[in-house]
């Protein structure tokens, strides 16, 4: 199965450029606000999109997205919201890949087969579960693979190798390469292990590998494109934003993204 995830990552590869994911919440300012965003993003360097679905208890977040989180939650913002969001970036005429983040209890309170299909027709390409373990997730692996959908795992440096071996067996897309341990938040540098966990991880899969969690600068990517296909980023960007009048919001984020462009290089493979 491939789709639109494969070919644009494919294609990065083949040119040897590092992928730039944005991570956008939905519902953030509010949902018109957060779709200007995301469209900026793309349309300023971002190659791949991940549309965050507000969560009350983020475990793998820091406060940049719990604070993003709240506001979308205290707006109004819900599954159906983001389902509804990914349908009008593709019909705005938005092709780059679309990839859900969230978390899994909303999903089940939602119904996951509904959510799957549903998710799929609007044009989402990926999901990514950051709590549900690779010994849990079968059942919505062939879920989202039936609907032409990749899921995507995390890794993180505490990862044992039969853990990265399991979640590669039943992975698609890329894997999500956590660089440090802990929460997302902007930070000063990569984290050290990042670079251990790719070469890791590439022993058991041969799909590219984007690294996330503390991506905040353009040094930033250009040292995960010597090892990695492409770099994650989230926290940094929205700081950026809530940083400044609602107004503004596209233009500062789509300003963030083109000074991570401004990195060059290539992508580690």
């Amino acid at each position: 199965m491939q789709n639109r995830l494969d070919l644009t990552l494919v294609r990065l590869r083949e040119h040897r450029t590092a992928a730039l994911a944005p991570f956008v919440t939905v519902g953030y300012p509010d949902l018109d606000t957060s779709l200007e965003i995301a469209r900026a993003a793309l349309e300023s360097g971002g190659d791949l999109l991940e549309l965050g679905v507000p969560f009350s208890d983020p475990l793998a977040d820091g406060p940049t997205i719990q604070m993003t989180s709240e506001r979308a939650l205290a707006g109004g913002m819900n599954v159906a919201g983001c389902i509804e969001a990914v349908r009008r970036l593709r019909a705005g005429g938005v092709d780059a890949p679309l990839v859900l983040m969230g978390y899994v209890n909303p999903f089940l309170r939602f119904g996951l087969s509904r959510f799957v299909a549903e998710a799929a027709r609007a044009g989402a390409d990926g999901l990514i579960v950051p709590d549900l373990p690779a010994e849990e997730s079968g059942d919505l692996s062939e879920m989202c693979s039936a609907a032409g959908m990749h899921l995507i795992p995390l890794l993180a440096p505490t990862s044992t190798d039969g853990r990265i071996a399991s979640a590669c067996a039943g992975a698609g897309g890329f894997i999500y390469c956590v660089s440090l341990t802990g929460v997302t938040g902007a930070r000063s540098q990569v984290a050290a292990g990042a670079r251990r966990l790719v070469e890791r991880i590439r022993v058991h899969s041969g799909l590219p590998v984007l690294v996330g969690f503390g991506v905040s600068s353009k040094e930033h990517v250009a040292e995960i494109s010597t090892f990695a296909d492409g770099a994650v980023f989230a926290s940094a960007m929205l700081n950026a934003v809530a940083d400044s009048p609602p107004q503004d919001a596209a233009r500062v984020a789509g300003d963030f993204v083109r000074s991570l462009r401004g990195a060059g290089g290539g992508a580690g493979g």
